[in-house]
């Protein structure tokens, strides 16, 4: 089953969240971009909360929107978020002339990094091949321009089952996000990724404003493909087994 990630600003969305049925909680502020960074103590709170109260929840955490070239900037960006104690630390790359150096300087670094291709103008699959061929968990697609639609306004869904099979044909974890919706759902799950990332759908008015716990509920019955009673056990993520 494709596991919920459900992006969090704070420790009242992160618990919220974790209540309602979310698989992996993810660490980012919406209002600073599309992978923007939260504060390394807002960071650290969330993640002791999580280890105590729901200690089998994975936690992820984004590093900001950083240019591909700005290779020192993003290596300290994954060293400060890595030791705040997340399992993933997510670094968006955009494709383009420094996509391919960024990926391979970031499996140097000794930090279980998720590469997040962005692809709001289609998906390089060249950069995905890269991508596959480092020793990362997982790999995303998510698009940067959230206002534009979801990534299946931005990708054909041919596109998108290439990237799934590429990703999971190379041994990796492999995540779908960019401001998905309810209505996403079904070609989610047709799509099966290991994992899909959420904040737009989550949210009543939109991606900047306060997480709906009721919300998270019903995207984790829509990609379950039926409805459930209750809050549901937390269902292990596939990511997991890349631990």
């Amino acid at each position: 089953m494709t596991a919920v990630l459900t992006s969090v600003r704070n420790i009242e969305e992160a618990r919220d969240a974790a209540r309602a049925g979310a698989d992996m909680i993810d660490l980012k502020e919406p209002r600073a971009g599309a992978l923007g960074a939260l504060p390394t103590n807002i960071v650290r709170e969330v993640v002791d909360l999580i280890r105590t109260e729901h200690p089998a929840l994975l936690l992820s955490a984004t590093v900001g929107d950083l240019e591909a070239a700005a290779l020192a900037e993003m290596e300290a960006m994954v060293e400060a978020i890595g030791a705040c104690g997340v399992d993933y630390v997510k670094v968006g790359i955009a494709p383009g002339m420094h996509g391919h150096a960024a990926l391979d300087h970031l499996a140097t670094l000794p930090w279980r990094i998720v590469p997040v291709l962005l692809c709001d103008d289609g998906l390089d699959m060249a950069l995905v091949e890269h991508a596959c061929t480092q020793a990362f968990p997982a790999v995303m697609a998510d698009t940067a321009r959230k206002q534009a639609g979801s990534l299946f306004d931005c990708v054909p869904e041919g596109d998108l089952r290439a990237l799934v099979e590429q990703v999971r044909g190379s041994g990796l974890q492999v995540g779908l996000a960019g401001a998905l919706q309810l209505d996403d759902l079904p070609r989610l799950r047709g799509l099966a990724p290991d994992f899909a990332g959420f904040r737009s759908a989550l949210c009543v008015a939109g991606r900047d404003s306060r997480l709906d716990p009721a919300r998270v509920l019903q995207v984790r019955q829509g990609l379950q493909g039926a409805p459930s009673h209750g809050l549901p056990p937390h269902a292990q993520s596939g990511m997991e087994a890349a631990l």
